[in-house]
Protein backbone atom coordinates (compact mmCIF):
# COMPACT_ATOMS: atom_id res chain seq x y z
CA UNK A 1 0.00 0.00 0.00
CA UNK A 2 1.56 3.30 -1.04
CA UNK A 3 0.68 6.55 0.65
CA UNK A 4 2.21 10.00 0.46
CA UNK A 5 3.38 11.30 3.85
CA UNK A 6 4.70 14.85 4.11
CA UNK A 7 5.73 14.86 0.49
CA UNK A 8 7.62 11.55 0.60
CA UNK A 9 6.51 8.10 -0.44
CA UNK A 10 6.36 5.63 2.43
CA UNK A 11 5.77 1.89 2.13
CA UNK A 12 3.46 -0.04 4.42
CA UNK A 13 3.66 -3.80 4.78
CA UNK A 14 1.11 -6.17 6.21
CA UNK A 15 2.87 -8.27 8.84
CA UNK A 16 0.89 -11.04 10.55
CA UNK A 17 -2.34 -9.23 9.94
CA UNK A 18 -1.12 -5.91 11.35
CA UNK A 19 -0.29 -2.72 9.47
CA UNK A 20 3.35 -2.00 10.16
CA UNK A 21 5.42 0.93 8.95
CA UNK A 22 8.96 0.04 7.87
CA UNK A 23 11.51 2.80 7.44
CA UNK A 24 14.74 3.21 5.53
CA UNK A 25 17.34 5.93 5.90
CA UNK A 26 15.60 7.70 3.01
CA UNK A 27 12.07 7.47 4.45
CA UNK A 28 12.42 8.30 8.14
CA UNK A 29 9.30 10.15 9.22
CA UNK A 30 10.77 13.51 10.23
CA UNK A 31 8.47 16.04 11.87
CA UNK A 32 10.71 18.56 13.61
CA UNK A 33 8.36 20.60 15.78
CA UNK A 34 11.17 22.18 17.81
CA UNK A 35 12.47 24.09 14.80
CA UNK A 36 8.95 25.06 13.72
CA UNK A 37 8.09 26.37 17.19
CA UNK A 38 11.23 27.86 18.71
CA UNK A 39 13.19 30.84 17.33
CA UNK A 40 16.13 30.10 15.02
CA UNK A 41 19.30 32.17 14.73
CA UNK A 42 19.17 34.38 11.62
CA UNK A 43 22.94 34.14 11.11
CA UNK A 44 23.68 31.24 8.78
CA UNK A 45 27.49 31.36 8.95
CA UNK A 46 29.10 28.86 11.33
CA UNK A 47 31.48 30.73 13.60
CA UNK A 48 31.78 31.06 17.39
CA UNK A 49 29.62 33.91 18.67
CA UNK A 50 26.97 34.96 21.13
CA UNK A 51 23.54 33.96 19.84
CA UNK A 52 20.80 36.30 21.16
CA UNK A 53 17.09 35.79 20.65
CA UNK A 54 17.37 32.19 19.49
CA UNK A 55 17.04 28.62 20.73
CA UNK A 56 18.75 26.99 17.73
CA UNK A 57 21.38 27.77 15.10
CA UNK A 58 21.27 25.95 11.77
CA UNK A 59 24.61 24.17 11.25
CA UNK A 60 25.71 21.32 8.99
CA UNK A 61 27.91 18.56 10.40
CA UNK A 62 31.58 18.60 9.45
CA UNK A 63 32.52 15.48 7.43
CA UNK A 64 35.13 13.00 8.66
CA UNK A 65 37.53 10.88 6.64
CA UNK A 66 36.65 7.24 6.00
CA UNK A 67 33.83 6.80 8.56
CA UNK A 68 33.52 3.26 9.89
CA UNK A 69 30.81 1.68 12.06
CA UNK A 70 32.05 0.53 15.47
CA UNK A 71 28.74 -0.61 16.95
CA UNK A 72 24.98 -0.23 16.59
CA UNK A 73 22.21 -0.87 19.10
CA UNK A 74 19.35 -2.66 17.38
CA UNK A 75 16.83 -1.96 20.19
CA UNK A 76 17.71 1.75 20.14
CA UNK A 77 17.50 2.02 16.36
CA UNK A 78 14.15 0.23 16.41
CA UNK A 79 12.80 3.30 18.21
CA UNK A 80 13.04 5.19 14.93
CA UNK A 81 11.75 2.26 12.83
CA UNK A 82 15.13 1.13 11.50
CA UNK A 83 15.45 -2.64 11.48
CA UNK A 84 18.43 -4.96 11.24
CA UNK A 85 18.52 -4.85 7.43
CA UNK A 86 19.07 -1.09 7.54
CA UNK A 87 21.88 -1.53 10.08
CA UNK A 88 23.71 -3.77 7.58
CA UNK A 89 23.75 -1.15 4.84
CA UNK A 90 27.25 -0.17 3.70
CA UNK A 91 26.32 3.53 3.71
CA UNK A 92 25.22 3.52 7.38
CA UNK A 93 28.51 5.08 8.50
CA UNK A 94 28.06 7.91 6.00
CA UNK A 95 24.67 8.89 7.42
CA UNK A 96 25.51 8.56 11.09
CA UNK A 97 28.89 10.28 10.92
CA UNK A 98 27.21 13.33 9.41
CA UNK A 99 28.96 12.92 6.05
CA UNK A 100 25.59 12.44 4.36
CA UNK A 101 22.38 14.06 5.61
CA UNK A 102 19.29 11.96 6.20
CA UNK A 103 16.51 13.17 3.85
CA UNK A 104 14.16 15.37 5.85
CA UNK A 105 16.65 16.21 8.61
CA UNK A 106 17.53 19.83 9.41
CA UNK A 107 20.75 19.94 11.48
CA UNK A 108 20.85 22.55 14.22
CA UNK A 109 22.78 23.31 17.41
CA UNK A 110 20.84 24.16 20.56
CA UNK A 111 21.56 27.31 22.58
CA UNK A 112 21.67 26.99 26.37
CA UNK A 113 23.52 28.32 29.39
CA UNK A 114 24.56 26.69 32.64
CA UNK A 115 25.83 26.87 36.19
CA UNK A 116 29.11 24.97 36.12
CA UNK A 117 30.45 23.86 39.50
CA UNK A 118 28.10 26.35 41.14
CA UNK A 119 29.02 29.41 39.06
CA UNK A 120 27.03 30.82 36.16
CA UNK A 121 29.06 30.40 32.97
CA UNK A 122 26.86 32.30 30.52
CA UNK A 123 26.23 30.93 27.02
CA UNK A 124 27.33 27.32 26.47
CA UNK A 125 25.19 25.42 23.94
CA UNK A 126 25.75 22.38 21.75
CA UNK A 127 29.45 22.79 21.10
CA UNK A 128 29.91 19.28 19.73
CA UNK A 129 26.37 18.02 19.07
CA UNK A 130 23.75 18.57 16.40
CA UNK A 131 20.00 18.09 16.47
CA UNK A 132 19.04 16.24 13.27
CA UNK A 133 15.30 16.35 13.82
CA UNK A 134 12.42 14.45 15.40
CA UNK A 135 11.34 11.10 13.99
CA UNK A 136 7.75 9.96 14.56
CA UNK A 137 7.73 6.17 14.57
CA UNK A 138 5.01 3.66 13.69
CA UNK A 139 3.68 3.80 17.25
CA UNK A 140 3.30 7.59 16.97
CA UNK A 141 6.19 8.10 19.39
CA UNK A 142 8.40 11.12 18.79
CA UNK A 143 12.17 10.69 19.12
CA UNK A 144 14.76 13.42 18.70
CA UNK A 145 17.97 12.18 17.09
CA UNK A 146 21.28 13.93 17.58
CA UNK A 147 24.87 13.51 16.46
CA UNK A 148 27.53 14.02 19.12
CA UNK A 149 31.04 14.78 17.90
CA UNK A 150 29.96 16.10 14.51
CA UNK A 151 32.13 19.22 14.40
CA UNK A 152 32.20 22.89 15.30
CA UNK A 153 29.11 25.00 15.96
CA UNK A 154 28.58 28.61 17.09
CA UNK A 155 28.74 27.23 20.64
CA UNK A 156 32.07 25.39 20.41
CA UNK A 157 34.03 28.22 22.08
CA UNK A 158 37.72 27.16 21.87
CA UNK A 159 37.00 23.45 21.22
CA UNK A 160 36.96 21.54 17.92
CA UNK A 161 33.47 20.04 18.22
CA UNK A 162 34.83 16.49 18.12
CA UNK A 163 34.73 13.47 20.42
CA UNK A 164 37.19 10.59 20.55
CA UNK A 165 36.70 6.85 20.29
CA UNK A 166 37.33 5.98 23.96
CA UNK A 167 34.77 8.46 25.36
CA UNK A 168 32.26 7.58 22.62
CA UNK A 169 32.46 3.87 23.41
CA UNK A 170 31.92 4.70 27.10
CA UNK A 171 28.79 6.70 26.31
CA UNK A 172 27.47 4.06 23.90
CA UNK A 173 27.87 1.26 26.44
CA UNK A 174 26.73 3.14 29.52
CA UNK A 175 23.61 4.74 28.08
CA UNK A 176 22.41 1.35 26.85
CA UNK A 177 23.43 -0.27 30.16
CA UNK A 178 21.48 2.25 32.22
CA UNK A 179 18.44 1.77 30.00
CA UNK A 180 18.51 -1.97 30.58
CA UNK A 181 18.96 -1.36 34.32
CA UNK A 182 15.63 0.47 34.20
CA UNK A 183 17.12 3.95 34.65
CA UNK A 184 15.79 6.81 32.47
CA UNK A 185 18.45 7.78 29.95
CA UNK A 186 19.18 8.94 26.46
CA UNK A 187 19.86 6.05 24.10
CA UNK A 188 22.84 5.38 21.86
CA UNK A 189 21.98 4.19 18.35
CA UNK A 190 25.33 4.02 16.58
CA UNK A 191 29.00 4.66 17.17
CA UNK A 192 31.01 5.62 14.07
CA UNK A 193 34.76 6.27 14.11
CA UNK A 194 36.96 7.64 11.36
CA UNK A 195 40.42 8.36 9.98
CA UNK A 196 40.12 11.98 11.06
CA UNK A 197 42.65 12.48 13.85
CA UNK A 198 42.33 15.02 16.65
CA UNK A 199 44.72 15.96 19.44
CA UNK A 200 43.83 15.33 23.08
CA UNK A 201 45.67 15.76 26.38
CA UNK A 202 44.01 12.85 28.17
CA UNK A 203 45.33 13.53 31.68
CA UNK A 204 45.89 17.30 31.28
CA UNK A 205 49.58 16.58 31.78
CA UNK A 206 50.96 18.08 28.57
CA UNK A 207 51.24 14.62 27.01
CA UNK A 208 49.15 15.21 23.87
CA UNK A 209 48.07 12.25 21.74
CA UNK A 210 46.33 11.88 18.39
CA UNK A 211 42.98 10.07 18.60
CA UNK A 212 40.26 9.11 16.14
CA UNK A 213 37.32 11.48 15.76
CA UNK A 214 34.17 9.49 16.56
CA UNK A 215 30.46 10.30 16.32
CA UNK A 216 27.60 8.93 18.42
CA UNK A 217 23.93 8.92 17.37
CA UNK A 218 21.91 9.80 20.48
CA UNK A 219 18.16 9.27 20.76
CA UNK A 220 15.76 10.81 23.31
CA UNK A 221 12.32 12.42 23.46
CA UNK A 222 14.17 15.74 23.81
CA UNK A 223 17.60 17.08 24.74
CA UNK A 224 16.19 20.27 26.26
CA UNK A 225 17.72 20.80 29.68
CA UNK A 226 17.61 23.11 32.69
CA UNK A 227 20.22 25.32 31.02
CA UNK A 228 17.89 25.85 28.05
CA UNK A 229 15.84 28.11 30.34
CA UNK A 230 18.90 30.00 31.60
CA UNK A 231 19.53 31.88 28.34
CA UNK A 232 17.22 34.60 29.73
CA UNK A 233 19.21 35.11 32.94
CA UNK A 234 20.34 38.68 33.76
CA UNK A 235 23.94 39.45 34.78
CA UNK A 236 25.06 37.11 37.54
CA UNK A 237 26.21 39.00 40.68
CA UNK A 238 29.23 36.70 41.11
CA UNK A 239 30.52 36.04 37.59
CA UNK A 240 29.01 39.07 35.84
CA UNK A 241 27.86 36.87 32.96
CA UNK A 242 24.38 36.93 31.51
CA UNK A 243 22.32 34.83 29.14
CA UNK A 244 22.34 35.77 25.44
CA UNK A 245 18.57 36.38 25.48
CA UNK A 246 18.35 38.21 28.79
CA UNK A 247 14.87 39.55 29.52
CA UNK A 248 13.20 37.89 26.52
CA UNK A 249 10.05 36.77 28.32
CA UNK A 250 8.33 36.17 24.97
CA UNK A 251 10.84 33.45 24.04
CA UNK A 252 10.72 31.93 27.53
CA UNK A 253 6.93 31.64 27.29
CA UNK A 254 7.26 30.02 23.85
CA UNK A 255 9.87 27.57 25.17
CA UNK A 256 8.01 26.55 28.31
CA UNK A 257 4.70 26.20 26.42
CA UNK A 258 6.43 24.05 23.79
CA UNK A 259 7.97 21.78 26.46
CA UNK A 260 4.69 21.37 28.35
CA UNK A 261 2.54 20.70 25.29
CA UNK A 262 5.09 18.30 23.78
CA UNK A 263 6.34 16.34 26.79
CA UNK A 264 3.76 16.97 29.52
CA UNK A 265 0.48 16.96 27.53
CA UNK A 266 -1.51 15.84 30.58
CA UNK A 267 -0.56 19.11 32.27
CA UNK A 268 -1.51 21.10 29.19
CA UNK A 269 -4.98 19.56 29.05
CA UNK A 270 -5.58 19.69 32.81
CA UNK A 271 -4.63 23.37 33.21
CA UNK A 272 -5.38 24.80 29.79
CA UNK A 273 -7.03 27.91 31.23
CA UNK A 274 -4.67 28.60 34.15
CA UNK A 275 -1.15 29.60 33.22
CA UNK A 276 0.13 29.74 36.81
CA UNK A 277 -1.23 26.31 37.72
CA UNK A 278 0.14 24.89 34.47
CA UNK A 279 3.64 26.24 35.10
CA UNK A 280 3.74 25.27 38.78
CA UNK A 281 2.53 21.75 38.00
CA UNK A 282 5.15 21.49 35.26
CA UNK A 283 7.88 22.47 37.73
CA UNK A 284 6.61 19.90 40.22
CA UNK A 285 6.76 17.20 37.53
CA UNK A 286 10.36 18.13 36.79
CA UNK A 287 11.13 17.93 40.51
CA UNK A 288 9.64 14.45 40.76
CA UNK A 289 11.31 13.04 37.64
CA UNK A 290 14.69 14.45 38.71
CA UNK A 291 14.38 13.07 42.25
CA UNK A 292 13.36 9.66 40.91
CA UNK A 293 16.30 9.64 38.51
CA UNK A 294 18.97 10.44 41.08
CA UNK A 295 17.46 7.91 43.51
CA UNK A 296 17.97 5.20 40.90
CA UNK A 297 21.56 6.36 40.33
CA UNK A 298 22.27 5.99 44.04
CA UNK A 299 20.86 2.47 44.04
CA UNK A 300 23.32 1.19 41.42
CA UNK A 301 26.39 3.17 42.47
CA UNK A 302 26.36 5.41 39.38
CA UNK A 303 28.01 8.82 39.64
CA UNK A 304 27.37 11.25 36.79
CA UNK A 305 30.46 13.36 37.43
CA UNK A 306 29.32 16.73 36.02
CA UNK A 307 25.90 17.67 37.38
CA UNK A 308 25.92 21.22 36.07
CA UNK A 309 22.55 22.74 35.18
CA UNK A 310 23.37 22.34 31.48
CA UNK A 311 23.61 18.56 32.02
CA UNK A 312 20.18 18.18 33.66
CA UNK A 313 17.38 16.89 31.43
CA UNK A 314 14.04 18.68 31.63
CA UNK A 315 12.29 15.29 31.28
CA UNK A 316 14.33 13.43 33.90
CA UNK A 317 16.82 11.52 31.75
CA UNK A 318 20.48 10.74 32.27
CA UNK A 319 22.19 12.91 29.65
CA UNK A 320 25.66 14.05 28.60
CA UNK A 321 27.86 11.14 29.62
CA UNK A 322 31.29 12.52 30.39
CA UNK A 323 33.55 11.57 33.31
CA UNK A 324 30.92 9.28 34.87
CA UNK A 325 31.73 6.18 36.87
CA UNK A 326 30.27 3.13 38.56
CA UNK A 327 31.75 2.43 41.96
CA UNK A 328 33.85 -0.67 42.52
CA UNK A 329 34.98 -0.37 46.14
CA UNK A 330 32.24 1.52 47.96
CA UNK A 331 33.19 5.02 49.03
CA UNK A 332 30.49 7.62 49.78
CA UNK A 333 32.70 10.42 48.46
CA UNK A 334 33.47 8.64 45.19
CA UNK A 335 34.39 11.21 42.49
CA UNK A 336 34.98 9.90 38.94
CA UNK A 337 35.80 13.35 37.54
CA UNK A 338 39.48 14.18 37.90
CA UNK A 339 38.75 17.93 37.58
CA UNK A 340 36.30 17.92 40.53
CA UNK A 341 38.98 18.39 43.19
CA UNK A 342 36.46 19.70 45.71
CA UNK A 343 34.14 16.70 45.34
CA UNK A 344 31.11 18.86 44.52
CA UNK A 345 29.59 16.09 42.42
CA UNK A 346 30.62 13.12 44.56
CA UNK A 347 28.30 10.10 44.76
CA UNK A 348 26.88 11.07 48.15
CA UNK A 349 26.24 14.67 47.06
CA UNK A 350 24.25 13.91 43.91
CA UNK A 351 20.80 14.29 45.51
CA UNK A 352 21.81 17.61 47.09
CA UNK A 353 23.24 18.90 43.81
CA UNK A 354 20.16 17.90 41.80
CA UNK A 355 18.01 19.76 44.30
CA UNK A 356 20.30 22.79 44.04
CA UNK A 357 19.98 22.70 40.25
CA UNK A 358 16.20 22.66 40.55
CA UNK A 359 16.50 25.86 42.58
CA UNK A 360 18.42 27.40 39.71
CA UNK A 361 15.71 26.26 37.30
CA UNK A 362 13.15 28.03 39.50
CA UNK A 363 15.21 31.20 39.22
CA UNK A 364 15.44 30.76 35.44
CA UNK A 365 11.62 30.72 35.26
CA UNK A 366 11.27 33.89 37.33
CA UNK A 367 10.21 35.94 34.29
CA UNK A 368 6.93 34.04 34.27
CA UNK A 369 6.50 33.11 37.96
CA UNK A 370 8.19 34.30 41.16
CA UNK A 371 11.16 32.07 41.96
CA UNK A 372 10.13 31.81 45.60
CA UNK A 373 6.73 30.45 44.57
CA UNK A 374 8.45 27.64 42.70
CA UNK A 375 11.16 27.06 45.31
CA UNK A 376 8.41 26.51 47.88
CA UNK A 377 7.72 23.23 46.04
CA UNK A 378 11.27 21.86 46.50
CA UNK A 379 10.33 19.82 49.58
CA UNK A 380 8.65 17.55 47.04
CA UNK A 381 12.16 16.56 45.91
CA UNK A 382 13.04 15.08 49.31
CA UNK A 383 9.78 13.17 49.57
CA UNK A 384 10.02 11.78 46.04
CA UNK A 385 13.68 10.85 46.42
CA UNK A 386 13.07 9.00 49.68
CA UNK A 387 10.09 7.12 48.23
CA UNK A 388 11.89 6.09 45.02
CA UNK A 389 15.09 5.21 46.86
CA UNK A 390 13.41 3.05 49.50
CA UNK A 391 11.18 1.29 46.96
CA UNK A 392 14.19 0.28 44.88
CA UNK A 393 16.33 -0.62 47.90
CA UNK A 394 13.63 -2.82 49.39
CA UNK A 395 13.58 -4.73 46.11
CA UNK A 396 17.38 -5.06 46.13
CA UNK A 397 17.26 -6.44 49.67
CA UNK A 398 14.31 -8.71 48.95
CA UNK A 399 12.03 -6.97 51.44
CA UNK A 400 8.89 -7.47 49.39
CA UNK A 401 5.98 -7.77 51.77
CA UNK A 402 6.12 -5.08 54.45
CA UNK A 403 7.54 -1.59 54.86
CA UNK A 404 9.17 -1.63 58.28
CA UNK A 405 10.69 1.37 60.02
CA UNK A 406 13.88 -0.64 60.52
CA UNK A 407 14.39 -1.06 56.76
CA UNK A 408 16.23 2.25 56.48
CA UNK A 409 18.48 1.26 59.40
CA UNK A 410 19.29 -2.04 57.69
CA UNK A 411 20.16 -0.29 54.43
CA UNK A 412 22.23 2.39 56.14
CA UNK A 413 24.17 -0.18 58.15
CA UNK A 414 24.87 -2.14 54.93
CA UNK A 415 26.44 0.94 53.37
CA UNK A 416 28.39 1.68 56.56
CA UNK A 417 29.73 -1.88 56.59
CA UNK A 418 30.76 -1.64 52.95
CA UNK A 419 32.51 1.65 53.71
CA UNK A 420 34.38 0.34 56.76
CA UNK A 421 35.49 -2.84 55.03
CA UNK A 422 36.12 -1.29 51.60
CA UNK A 423 33.78 -3.78 49.93
CA UNK A 424 32.84 -3.90 46.27
CA UNK A 425 29.49 -2.13 45.74
CA UNK A 426 27.94 -4.30 43.03
CA UNK A 427 29.29 -7.65 44.21
CA UNK A 428 28.20 -7.05 47.81
CA UNK A 429 24.65 -6.46 46.63
CA UNK A 430 24.80 -9.35 44.20
CA UNK A 431 25.87 -11.83 46.84
CA UNK A 432 22.68 -11.20 48.81
CA UNK A 433 21.08 -13.67 46.42
CA UNK A 434 23.14 -16.32 48.24
CA UNK A 435 21.56 -15.49 51.57
CA UNK A 436 20.40 -18.83 53.07
CA UNK A 437 16.73 -19.49 53.53
CA UNK A 438 15.32 -20.31 56.92
CA UNK A 439 15.97 -23.90 57.88
CA UNK A 440 19.14 -24.28 55.80
CA UNK A 441 22.42 -25.37 57.33
CA UNK A 442 24.79 -22.96 59.02
CA UNK A 443 27.62 -23.66 56.59
CA UNK A 444 25.68 -21.83 53.87
CA UNK A 445 25.80 -18.68 55.96
CA UNK A 446 29.54 -19.19 56.39
CA UNK A 447 29.99 -19.53 52.65
CA UNK A 448 28.09 -16.27 52.15
CA UNK A 449 30.22 -14.60 54.81
CA UNK A 450 33.40 -15.85 53.17
CA UNK A 451 32.24 -14.45 49.85
CA UNK A 452 31.50 -11.05 51.39
CA UNK A 453 34.94 -11.05 53.00
CA UNK A 454 36.50 -11.79 49.62
CA UNK A 455 34.99 -8.53 48.35
CA UNK A 456 36.67 -6.42 51.05
CA UNK A 457 39.71 -4.27 50.33
CA UNK A 458 43.02 -5.25 51.87
CA UNK A 459 44.73 -3.05 54.41
CA UNK A 460 47.26 -1.98 51.76
CA UNK A 461 44.52 -1.01 49.31
CA UNK A 462 42.77 1.11 51.92
CA UNK A 463 46.01 2.78 53.01
CA UNK A 464 46.56 3.78 49.40
CA UNK A 465 43.03 5.16 49.19
CA UNK A 466 43.21 7.08 52.48
CA UNK A 467 46.37 8.88 51.49
CA UNK A 468 46.86 12.47 52.63
CA UNK A 469 46.77 15.16 49.95
CA UNK A 470 48.41 17.83 52.11
CA UNK A 471 50.88 18.01 54.97
CA UNK A 472 49.34 17.88 58.48
CA UNK A 473 50.93 21.24 59.35
CA UNK A 474 49.41 22.85 56.24
CA UNK A 475 46.03 21.31 57.02
CA UNK A 476 46.13 22.59 60.60
CA UNK A 477 47.01 26.10 59.42
CA UNK A 478 44.14 26.17 56.91
CA UNK A 479 41.68 24.85 59.49
CA UNK A 480 42.65 27.66 61.87
CA UNK A 481 42.35 30.18 59.05
CA UNK A 482 38.92 28.88 58.08
CA UNK A 483 37.59 29.09 61.63
CA UNK A 484 38.83 32.66 61.92
CA UNK A 485 37.82 33.90 58.48
CA UNK A 486 35.93 31.51 56.14
CA UNK A 487 35.87 34.15 53.39
CA UNK A 488 39.64 33.90 52.98
CA UNK A 489 39.32 30.17 52.27
CA UNK A 490 36.75 30.79 49.54
CA UNK A 491 39.12 33.24 47.87
CA UNK A 492 41.73 30.50 47.49
CA UNK A 493 39.16 27.94 46.33
CA UNK A 494 39.00 25.85 49.51
CA UNK A 495 36.04 25.09 51.80
CA UNK A 496 35.85 23.95 55.40
CA UNK A 497 34.01 20.90 54.15
CA UNK A 498 37.00 19.94 51.99
CA UNK A 499 39.36 20.46 54.89
CA UNK A 500 37.23 18.34 57.22
CA UNK A 501 37.22 15.62 54.57
CA UNK A 502 41.02 15.73 54.55
CA UNK A 503 41.04 15.49 58.36
CA UNK A 504 38.85 12.39 58.17
CA UNK A 505 41.16 10.83 55.56
CA UNK A 506 44.26 11.40 57.64
CA UNK A 507 42.60 10.04 60.78
CA UNK A 508 41.45 6.91 58.93
CA UNK A 509 44.94 6.44 57.53
CA UNK A 510 46.45 6.53 61.01
CA UNK A 511 43.89 4.05 62.32
CA UNK A 512 44.68 1.63 59.50
CA UNK A 513 48.43 1.96 60.00
CA UNK A 514 48.01 1.02 63.65
CA UNK A 515 46.01 -2.09 62.73
CA UNK A 516 47.71 -5.36 61.86
CA UNK A 517 46.74 -7.24 58.70
CA UNK A 518 45.16 -10.07 60.70
CA UNK A 519 43.32 -7.56 62.90
CA UNK A 520 41.77 -6.07 59.77
CA UNK A 521 40.49 -9.48 58.64
CA UNK A 522 38.99 -10.17 62.06
CA UNK A 523 37.33 -6.75 62.13
CA UNK A 524 35.84 -7.32 58.64
CA UNK A 525 34.41 -10.68 59.73
CA UNK A 526 32.84 -9.19 62.85
CA UNK A 527 31.28 -6.29 60.91
CA UNK A 528 29.77 -8.46 58.19
CA UNK A 529 28.64 -11.14 60.63
CA UNK A 530 26.83 -8.53 62.71
CA UNK A 531 25.14 -7.13 59.60
CA UNK A 532 24.05 -10.59 58.40
CA UNK A 533 22.37 -11.17 61.76
CA UNK A 534 20.51 -7.89 61.31
CA UNK A 535 19.55 -8.86 57.76
CA UNK A 536 18.31 -12.26 58.87
CA UNK A 537 16.07 -10.62 61.47
CA UNK A 538 14.63 -8.20 58.87
CA UNK A 539 14.08 -11.00 56.35
CA UNK A 540 12.19 -13.13 58.87
CA UNK A 541 10.07 -10.16 59.89
CA UNK A 542 9.25 -9.39 56.25
CA UNK A 543 8.25 -12.96 55.36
Amino acid sequence: ILSRMRGRVRCRFIVRGCLRLMATFETLNFDSTALRTLPIDSEKQNYVRGVPGSCFSLVDPTPVRKPELVAASRPAMNLIDLDEDQLKRPDLALYFSGNRLLPGSVPAAHCYCGHQFGRFAGQLGDGAALYLGEVVNKNNQRWEIQLKGSGKTPYSRTADGRKVLRSSIREFLCSEALYHLGIPTTRAGTCVTSDTWIRRDIFYSGNVKDERATVILRIAPTFIRFGSFEIFKPADPVTGREGPSVGRKDILVTLIDYVISSFFPHIQSAFEHSTEDRYVTFFKEVIKSTAHLVALWQCVGFTHGVLNTDNMSIVGLTIDYGPFGFMDRFHPGFVPNGTDSGGRYAYNKQPEMCRWNLGKLAEALSLVLPAELLKAELDLFDKTFEKSYMEKMRLKFGLLHHQADEDSDLIESFFETMDQTGSDFTNSFRCLSRFPLRGTKGEERERLLDYLLSQCSTKEELLKHYRATMEPSQLSMLMDLGRANPLVLSLIGVSMEQLQHEVDIQERHQQLKAMGGEDKLVANRELWSRWLDQYRYSSIKDS
